[in-house]
């Protein structure tokens, strides 16, 4: 029988909103194996494996594949730093969407009731202007203004693209960090390229012109993603942070001027 402080995979699925199904091949390929095996073959997960769960669920959320969740799990086994991480993370995201949120019902209510668009308000929570002061002291108020109007100048699908471009570029940054390759490797490098190329597509980013940035831009952004724990954690904390730091200063001494 189960304990007080253990659960049967039937109200773990239950609770966890997953099928019993998923939760035995995640024991078939080792990622989460029950605490222990009852004599009727009923598998059991104790306190620590619901913490592990946990986390596999929000690296799930985060575009990771199982391969890439277990490396993760390997490389950080202390779970509460792990977590503190990614709260610092779901609480800025939170604040976001309470914005997108507030945003949307403005523009219900005055859709409605026949009342004026605020359009200072509309695009509140869409996270274009949330590094705007950074922005406009590093590299003045000509790039702000440049990246905005090109942000503000796209269709919602092209704005999703671009997001979800960034996420995935976000996610395969974790992945190769956790999977323990070289900054310099051939596959860290491949995503320094990539996240080169991403960053000279955004108008008013010095080298933008060219779609090629700066070495200096690419090595100081680096080092405040390090730096900032709101970058960080978009990496998965400090560590995966200063990953994608050595990874973009390789690149770029290889590469840029």
């Amino acid at each position: 029988m189960a304990t007080a402080t253990e659960w049967s995979v039937q109200e773990i699925a239950g609770l966890a909103g997953m099928t019993s199904r998923t939760l035995r091949h995640y024991d078939e390929i080792g990622l989460l194996t029950p605490s222990r095996v009852g004599g009727n073959g009923y598998r059991y997960y104790d306190r620590d494996s619901l913490v592990r769960l946990q986390r596999i669920l929000l690296l799930r959320d985060l575009g990771l594949g199982l391969p890439a969740i277990a490396r993760v799990l390997d490389d950080r086994s202390d779970a509460a730093p792990a977590l503190r991480d990614h709260l610092g993370w779901l609480r800025s995201e939170r604040e976001r969407l309470a914005r997108q949120i507030a945003s949307v019902e403005t523009t219900i209510q005055a859709i409605e009731t026949g009342g004026e668009l605020m359009v200072e308000e509309m695009f509140d929570g869409f996270d274009h202007t949330q590094y705007k002061d950074e922005v406009e002291e590093r590299w003045g108020k000509d790039a702000y203004a440049a990246s905005d109007r090109w942000w503000r100048g796209m269709t919602p699908e092209e704005r999703r693209d671009w997001q979800q471009r960034q996420h995935q570029l976000a996610a395969d940054w974790m992945s190769a960090a956790a999977s323990g390759v070289a900054p310099d490797s051939g596959e860290a490098q491949a995503l320094a390229r990539r996240h080169a190329e991403w960053l000279g597509s955004i108008p008013g980013t010095p080298g933008s012109e060219t779609g090629v940035p700066p070495r200096a831009y690419l090595e100081g952004l680096g080092d405040m993603y390090v730096a900032d724990p709101r970058f960080a954690a978009n990496y998965g904390g400090v560590e995966g942070a200063t990953f994608v730091r050595d990874a973009l200063r390789a690149y770029a001494a290889a590469h840029l001027h």
